[in-house]
């Protein structure tokens, strides 16, 4: 297991936990984290990229909201489908959690109209830091780690 599965595991652990413990945080908590997770770790760190999905993600998610507030049914589920559909073969975000995302609002009950889209926002955002923190430090303990082994075999050289 690397350190990047590790991270997200211990990440999506603690967003649960977060979310159970403090009921104005409920929503920061949703399956589809997991999905993302995946679906981060298994693609090459790309920031621009993954700043992408995490952008159509959080728009999909704000374009459900505001649907659902319009008028909570059938019609405008097939509407929010049709519209991210659209946005994602538009502009090529190629991550279905997208699709996912915009469906929360339909099943997950808010007290506030922006708590949604808000929580997508942090729970991405937080997930984009932790890959990002990772990525940094799979980059420098290695370099680290090359440098103090060539201190070390000079050392005991002399």
């Amino acid at each position: 297991m690397n350190l990047r599965t590790v991270a997200i595991c211990i990440y999506i652990v603690s967003i649960y936990w977060v979310s159970s413990r403090i009921p104005s945080l409920h929503t920061l908590f949703f399956p589809t984290l997991g999905a993302f997770s995946l679906l981060f770790i298994a693609r090459p760190f790309s920031a621009a990229q993954l700043g992408k999905v995490a952008f159509g993600a959080i728009l999909s998610s704000l374009i459900g909201t505001v649907l659902v507030y319009l008028h909570p049914g059938v019609i405008t589920l097939l509407i929010n489908t049709v519209i991210v559909i659209y946005l994602i073969n538009r502009f090529k975000w190629n991550a279905p959690p997208i699709l996912a995302v915009s469906f929360v609002p339909f099943f997950v009950q808010s007290s506030f109209i922006w708590a949604i889209p808000l929580s997508v926002c942090g729970s991405l955002l937080g997930l984009l830091i932790t890959l990002f923190v990772v990525h940094y430090i799979e980059r420098a303990v290695p370099v680290f780690l090359k440098s103090g082994v060539a201190k070390e075999d000079t050392d005991t050289a002399a």
